[in-house]
């Protein structure tokens, strides 16, 4: 091992504070290969135990920025804005988000993910659209946001290699929920492209990736400061993930929901969080939103036109977009109260994991996807509900008494209940 990494993870092993040329020598070192498998799963477990302060956690940022593509969009695109979700069931909040500020004259740029687990990720919904390419580029990027508002792809290898590198050895060192290495990576990718502003949704309840609310509202302060330090303005919005988002989970499901909400007929909780973000970013542009203005973007068919010149843009099939198919899984089973009551309860997380583990989700970075599995739900918390009322409906290539029995635990219904509020908090 080289001395100098020897002496760096000695030091972060003791609790003391890198410096920024320190957390430099690592980053450089995650994208020459000068530092190996071992050496960086060291750093990262030493990272995650002993922590980075706010200063450490800034300049890993920046570093693992600055190994790549910066694109400076903003420059060439005026108002243009971003927003990251940290994931959640039935999340398609970005398919409606992205198409509905277009509409506004209000561009945003998204590099999206991949899911894995019990989240679905949205560039996997969005390929459920016959032919679209999310492959994105600087070139195709502006010319998306010059023709339609708004542009949603992956990224690629050149845009943060380092975040790249250090992700798959977080997964394989028990470190993704390290607060300041999961700050680093969101940030590092968000800032590539150049956006003037953003904004983070940050979920918690039972089916966030950070459940209890101090850990989301921690993730939140550090994500808004560190976006500060680097030089660009954020928000954030702590909601709540105590049952799916929407009516829908699934892959073509929620691409389905999303259309609808474009359409006019999007339910209540979801618009509720998507205006919310919607506002955030659009006060951060320093053109807030007239009253009204979401609701006659969405009326006039503005909203729907902008996601079919993006989607055509990159790729989606002409004539598909026309006229949208998106079928379920022939199967359908479903949930029923079994006494009267309100419900009380809802195993959100587990939801996701039986979604996965029936094929609808990805549980391996490299797993298949069957697209047309879904979960429909019928009650949110605190509803009224008798004997028989349908909780939920799943969509299945075939039955499976036992992922029912486990579906039917996932929902409580009870005496009483309290209706839970989308938005939990908001952090500037």
């Amino acid at each position: 091992m080289d001395p100098q990494a020897f002496r760096i993870l000695e030091k972060k092993r003791r609790s003391e504070t890198l410096s920024s040329a320190e957390v430099r020598q690592v980053v450089r070192g995650a994208v020459d290969g000068s530092w190996g498998d071992a050496e960086l799963g060291a750093w990262l477990m030493a990272a995650a135990i002993r922590g980075l302060d706010v200063d450490e956690t800034g300049v890993l940022t920046r570093a693992m920025l600055e190994s790549g593509e910066a694109w400076d969009l903003a420059s060439e695109v005026p108002l243009l804005g971003d927003k990251h979700s940290t994931g959640g069931v039935g999340d398609k909040v970005s398919l409606v988000l992205a198409p509905l500020m277009a509409a506004c004259e209000r561009p945003v740029v998204m590099l999206t993910g991949r899911g894995l687990g019990h989240t679905g990720g949205t560039a996997d919904k969005l390929e459920s659209i016959p032919g679209i390419d999310l492959g994105l580029d600087r070139t195709l990027c502006l010319r998306a946001l010059r023709e339609s508002g708004m542009a949603i792809g992956l990224p690629t290898s050149s845009v943060a290699p380092a975040d790249g590198r250090l992700y798959a050895l977080r997964d394989r060192t028990a470190t993704i929920d390290s607060l300041p290495l999961i700050t680093a990576s969101i940030l590092s990718k968000k800032l590539a492209t150049g956006a003037a502003s953003m904004v983070f949704d940050v979920k918690t309840g039972n089916g966030a990736f950070l459940p209890e609310i101090d850990d989301a509202r921690t993730l939140a302060r550090m994500l808004v400061d560190t976006s500060a330090a680097v030089g660009k303005p954020a928000r954030a919005l702590l909601t709540d993930m105590s049952q799916p988002l929407g009516r829908w989970v699934g892959h073509t499901a929620e691409v389905r929901e999303a259309l609808d909400c474009l359409a006019g007929n999007g339910p209540e909780d979801l618009m509720t969080v998507t205006y919310a973000l919607c506002e955030q970013l659009a006060e951060m542009a320093g053109e807030p939103l007239e009253p009204g203005e979401l609701d006659r973007a969405i009326a006039s068919g503005q909203a729907r036109e902008r996601f079919d010149r993006w989607a055509e843009i990159q790729g989606a099939d002409r004539e598909w977009l026309r006229s949208p198919s998106l079928p379920l899984a022939p199967e359908e089973v479903v949930v029923e109260a079994p006494h009267g009551g309100r419900l009380a309860r809802v195993e959100t997380r587990r939801l996701g994991e039986l979604l996965a583990s029936a094929g609808g989700g990805r549980l391996s970075p490299d797993g298949k996807i069957d697209d047309q599995l879904a979960l429909e739900t019928c009650r949110l918390l605190g509803d009224e509900v008798v004997t028989g009322d349908p909780l939920a409906r799943l969509y299945l290539r075939r039955r499976d008494d036992g992922l029912e029995a486990e579906l039917a635990a996932c929902f409580t219904v009870a005496d009483e209940a309290d209706a839970v509020a989308r938005i939990v908090d908001r952090v500037v």
